[in-house]
């Protein structure tokens, strides 16, 4: 067809226009209208590879001329994923078309022409995408698997109980720092504000509005109605205010402390245990808790979930709690259904679509645009740089400072944020990094700085360098079919002047959101946790990275159920994207993918939208054969070919092509599940935002209302 080069022309083009606005996401299909009466139309990428940040793909294209017949075809592209996994955006940049199919179009000259221009022309194409219909159409890629990480998943001490009640943890054996000014001596090695009267030898602890007394740190402690005045005031002005949640507002008597110096959790019942049946299963699940239990009628068995790992015990009281493997949960638990109080807990069970979007979320990486010459990094150590062997690697890390920094074949490695630098010396100075060793992967999870293989270098110019960094960086890992937080190991502190504490995996209820990830219960009050004597507070739960590790922060106020939005779902579940740790001027990071100011886009008169009357029902395969699926599930071959019958039906049947294009319509289908409850959850008004200072939550649980 005459024509057919120029209007492909100007389907690429519209590209442009349309995908350069980044106040929203592409919704598809895009149908572009030229002055001459072509239209165009464009359907969803259908996904084939994803390796690093670089995703390969086809898409089903339509070319619709003035009075003539409609061309149907594919294209092939490779482009560079640009992710903000707060906003749960994804960016196509530097697209490439890698080929094109259609078949009228016969003329080699052309078509080298027609490579050409969309080489000259790609750098300024950008698709911007909702992250979740990219993990739905990730699951048509063979290639993704996820390897388990060798974590430990041996049981914490698990406290139960039926009435109000709050775990303070110490990193180990109680440190004490004095203050000589004021006479009072402080707990270094914990994020609750405990301090010791030197003159009286009584210890206080503080948390919202209860105040304790006792003589010794680990037990004994009781209500204090007198407290020194140099006390309070010594409170008053290192503890960071935060607001108190509705559980701790409704508590009037003083809840139990409980000390721990080591891996433990608390579990908090409202009164006596309340069962409720799943229905359509033979479990029950305890209703009056902000724990996830459930009990396995059939086998008398109670199931925890903690850290995404699953626990089994007869008695829920003095429990003998033990591991319970992913894939020997009863099967009953796969049939927990989407109306279900508890159906938040099925991305803990192998084989739903839950995990599986779980298990594709580990695959992606947020990515960074670093400028060179800007990207700083200062290291400071307590004392003279200290480095430690990581037994059976060629690693070494630096055990007296916050950073991680390490030592692999006589050159320093600085990864502050998941960015890398190195030098020749442990003390800099810091240049930023272009390559990532291959002996980071030797890490064994053993390591307090296991995280650090999750962080890469993909490429680098004169100017910049991108990187990215997947999940595990910020100690989400993938076990048996699931996900799940931590390591489970314990890793012991730096104090000598300075306390340096490593990442934990127990002890603040960590539990899993879908669309959200990891938080933290925050359980009685915000006021118990982050009292400002604790500048590295946040190394309890890790880097950050370019957003914070936690994307989420608190869940207080947790709730089952996220199918009915946050409104009765994970109610104050955080968004941290404001908490973004290069939000500054100097930062080193470039605004790209998601928050870029990209090139003025090339400029033609043409008009290009997303369609509202077209269905989103062309599928190729992988030939490029284009597809059109009916109501029926019947696909129609709408491949233009010279000589044969057009709009031959097809019904579905067990060939290999016809299951390729139904799980493209399942991604696709799915893909827009997830995005409509991914964008309930946004727009929820019961979310509410991480308070100021906050690093973590305390143990325990709260009420269900």
């Amino acid at each position: 067809m005459k024509n057919t080069l120029s209007t492909l022309l100007f389907l690429f083009v519209a590209f442009n226009l349309i995908t350069n606005k980044s106040s929203a996401q592409v919704s598809w299909p895009i149908v572009f209208e030229s002055k001459s009466g072509f239209v165009t139309t464009m359907y969803q990428p259908q996904l084939e590879s994803f390796k690093a940040n670089v995703l390969e793909g086809r898409m089903a294209v339509t070319i619709k001329p003035k009075d003539e017949d409609m061309v149907f075809g594919a294209i092939w592209f490779k482009a560079q994923m640009s992710t903000d996994i707060e906003n749960r955006t994804v960016v196509l940049e530097n697209l490439n078309i890698i080929k094109t199919h259609f078949p009228e179009m016969v003329n080699e000259e052309k078509s080298k022409k027609f490579s050409n221009f969309l080489s000259s022309e790609l750098e300024s194409w950008n698709i911007k995408m909702s992250l979740d219909r990219i993990l739905a159409s990730l699951d048509e890629v063979e290639s993704i698997k996820q390897l388990s990480d060798n974590i430990n998943n041996d049981a914490p001490t698990i406290y139960f109980r039926t009435t109000p009640a709050v775990m303070i943890l110490i990193d180990g054996e109680p440190i004490l720092k004095k203050d000589e000014s004021i006479g009072l001596e402080y707990v270094v090695n914990t994020p609750f504000f405990i301090v010791k009267d030197i003159a009286k030898n009584d210890y206080y602890i503080n948390g919202g509005k209860f105040w304790y007394t006792s003589k010794q740190i680990l037990s004994g402690w009781k209500e204090s109605k007198e407290v020194p005045l140099k006390v309070r005031e010594f409170a008053e002005k290192n503890i960071v205010e935060n607001k108190t949640d509705s559980t701790a507002q409704s508590y009037t008597e003083f809840p139990e402390l409980i000390i721990e110096t080591k891996a433990a959790e608390l579990i908090l019942v409202d009164g006596e245990v309340d069962y409720k049946p799943i229905d359509s299963t033979t479990l029950l699940y305890v209703s009056n808790t902000e724990s996830d239990i459930i009990m396995d009628i059939n086998s008398q068995n109670h199931y925890l979930l903690l850290a995404g790992r699953w626990y089994k015990s007869k008695l829920l009281q003095n429990g003998n709690w033990t591991f319970c493997e992913p894939d020997n949960l009863p099967t009953e638990f796969k049939k927990i259904p989407d109306e279900s109080e508890m159906v938040s807990v099925k991305s803990s069970i192998p084989g739903t679509d839950e995990a599986q979007i779980a298990l594709l979320e580990q695959s992606i990486p947020q990515t960074a645009t670093i400028d060179r010459m800007q990207a700083k990094v200062e290291v400071k150590y307590d004392g003279d740089p200290q480095f430690e062997k990581i037994e059976g690697t060629d690693v070494s890390y630096a055990v007296n400072t916050d950073k991680t920094v390490l030592l692999i074949n006589k050159v320093y490695y600085c990864i502050d944020n998941a960015v890398w630098f190195m030098a020749n010396s442990a003390t800099g100075s810091w240049d930023i990094c272009v390559t990532r060793p291959d002996e980071v992967d030797q890490i064994p999870p053993e390591s307090p700085v296991y995280n650090v293989k999750y962080s890469y270098i993909y490429e680098s110019t004169p100017e910049v360098v991108y990187v990215g960094y997947l999940p595990g960086y910020t100690n989400s890992y993938v076990y048996n079919g699931t996900v799940v937080y931590g390591t489970g190991y314990y890793y012991n502190p730096w104090y000598v002047n300075y306390y340096y504490p490593r990442p934990v995996t127990w002890g603040y209820g960590v539990h899993y959101s879908p669309y959200r990830g990891w938080g933290f219960s925050a359980g009685i009050s915000f006021g118990w946790i982050g009292w400002g004597f604790h500048p590295y507070g946040r190394a309890y739960w890790g880097p950050r990275g370019y957003h914070h590790g936690y994307r989420r922060g608190y869940h207080h106020g947790y709730r089952h159920g996220y199918n009915r939005g946050a409104r009765a779902g994970y109610a104050a579940g955080s968004r941290n994207a404001n908490r973004n740790v290069y939000n500054n001027r100097n930062s080193g990071v470039r605004q790209t993918g998601n928050n870029k100011n990209t090139r003025p886009s090339n400029s033609i008169n043409n008009k290009a939208r997303p369609s509202t009357g077209k269905a989103n029902n062309m599928y190729s395969d992988r030939k490029g054969n284009v597809y059109q699926r009916d109501q029926k599930g019947n696909y129609q071959n709408k491949s233009n070919r010279q000589g044969q019958q057009h709009n031959k039906q097809t019904k579905p049947n067990n060939t290999q092509r016809n299951q390729q294009l139904d799980r493209s319509h399942q991604s696709r289908n799915q893909g827009n599940h997830n995005h409509n409850r991914s964008q309930q959850y946004n727009r929820s008004p019961s979310r509410s935002s991480m308070p100021s200072g906050a690093r973590g939550g305390g143990g325990g649980g709260g009420r269900r209302r």
